[in-house]
């Protein structure tokens, strides 16, 4: 895998804040969803992911800064030491004594077949064990790929949160819980829900990104939402009771006398939840319904003109 730094697009010095744009940047970009025609979609999503494991933790990325780990997250084999000393050498270590009959070290006379199957990787692993088996080059279980999928709410689900039963892309059907103010883009991982490795049972998540639907009574503007609400002509130059649609259900407000379509309400706290857990507020614009046909208000109209 490449250099984490380099998938996600920051410095080795970026802030916490600055690698966190810019994945969710980038994993809007690459998402599979939005790139269906090119087959490696996935394959960039997932390592965009990965990256983000390494980078947007705080110990894991000072482990990678330190070379203590790779850009898989596996920690680097760092070889042994005191390893090279012979007999008398200051640095100990292991001793081999092939004595005079130029036996083998590990058993068996050398020629006589003793050494018949002989497999250094079998030395490495009695001496060091798994790490022994990393240094000749044999690979370890890999985690499962990612899986990815996306998951439709609206936006009264996205502003309050709440529980949704889902189908996984492997057909598992889980319940799981949506945060309050989740915004649109928001990518979430469900850890252990993925694909299981058949070798070593382990389990692999599922990236879960979030889709905000469109609602036709209102226009999200950051945390704000604006709405338009149908008023009567008599009861805007009358004023009173006005029924106004929210996201948790109508209220009531009340119009002054002569409210025009110039004029604007504010409902505060009736917005959307930003990221620090503040509400946005609710603007609400009027728009006054003129009668089909109304004689009486037309006279009016006409002796109010010619009156002037």
């Amino acid at each position: 895998m490449r250099d984490p730094y380099q998938v996600l697009g920051v410095a080795r010095g970026a802030s916490d804040a600055e690698i966190k744009k810019a994945f969710r940047k980038r994993a809007k970009e690459l998402h599979p969803d939005r790139n269906r025609d090119d087959p490696k979609a996935q394959d960039r999503f997932s390592e965009l992911n990965a990256a983000y494991e390494i980078v947007g933790d705080e110990t894991k990325r000072k482990q990678f800064d330190r070379g203590e780990i790779d850009a898989e997250g596996k920690p680097r084999f760092q070889g042994f030491e005191g390893m090279g000393a012979g007999r008398g050498g200051r640095s100990g270590g292991f001793e081999f004594n092939f004595g005079q009959g130029g036996g083998h070290p590990f058993g068996g006379r050398a020629g006589s077949g003793g050494d018949a199957g002989f497999d250094a990787s079998d030395i490495f692993s009695s001496l060091f064990g798994e790490a022994g088996r990393r240094a000749r080059g044999k690979p370890e279980p890999q985690k499962p790929p990612e899986q990815s999928f996306t998951l439709e709410v609206s936006l009264a689900q996205a502003a309050t949160g709440g529980t949704r039963r889902v189908k996984l892309p492997g057909g598992r059907e889980v319940e799981i819980t949506i945060p309050e103010g989740v915004s649109d883009g928001k990518v979430m991982r469900l850890r252990g829900l993925g694909q299981t490795d058949p070798f070593s049972g382990e389990a692999g998540d599922v990236m879960m990104t979030i889709k905000v639907k469109p609602d036709s009574r209102f226009t999200v503007d950051g945390n704000d939402l604006r709405t338009r609400v149908a008023v009567p002509l008599a009861k805007a130059v009358l004023g009173g009771p006005l029924h106004v649609p929210t996201l948790t259900g109508a209220v009531e407000m009340n119009i002054p006398p002569l409210t025009g379509t110039a004029r604007q309400f504010r409902l505060r706290g009736k917005g959307l939840k930003g990221e620090k857990g503040v509400l946005g507020d609710l603007f609400v614009a009027i728009d006054i319904e003129m009668p089909a046909s109304d004689a009486e208000l037309t006279a009016l109209m006409k002796a109010r003109d010619e009156a002037k």
